[in-house]
């Protein structure tokens, strides 16, 4: 077995509060923001100019909603909260889990608690309908 999957089962042991899935759909998340997205992203202090560009957390909850909402519609907070993933602050606990196995990087501006209440899921996640007047 190689090394990123070693870190990753022990992540796994040493948390369980997230599913694989969890770990999983917030790296998605990242890809979407910098590929589909195409968010401004911030560089890091010092960075080489061939070191992919920096999200900050806010950025990345943002970016990890509508990849949420794309991916699984208004089924997204159903989905999100089986994997243990109730509010934002989860893709921070998350993130930093990833970081801590070399799976992910921060900046020296980065902080756990930039993820923290971006929004609420039970507003963004909830299913939205608008009335016609229409009768024909």
């Amino acid at each position: 077995m190689n090394e990123q999957v070693l870190a990753i089962m022990e992540l796994l042991q040493n948390d369980q509060r997230y599913h694989l899935d969890a770990y999983q759909f917030v790296r998605e998340g990242l890809a979407y923001a910098q590929k589909v997205m195409k968010m401004p992203a911030t560089n890091d202090e010092g960075a080489e100019e061939k070191q992919d560009h920096h999200l900050t957390g806010q950025q990345l909850c943002h970016a990890i909603k509508e990849y949420a909402l794309e991916q699984y519609g208004f089924m997204a907070k159903t989905v999100l909260n089986s994997w243990g993933i109730f509010n934002t602050g989860d893709f921070g606990e998350i993130v930093y889990n990833l970081i801590r196995v070399k799976e992910m990087r921060k900046s020296k501006s980065d902080r756990r608690e930039d993820f923290d209440n971006q929004y609420d899921f039970d507003e963004v996640f909830q299913p939205k309908f608008e009335l016609s007047t229409d009768a024909g």
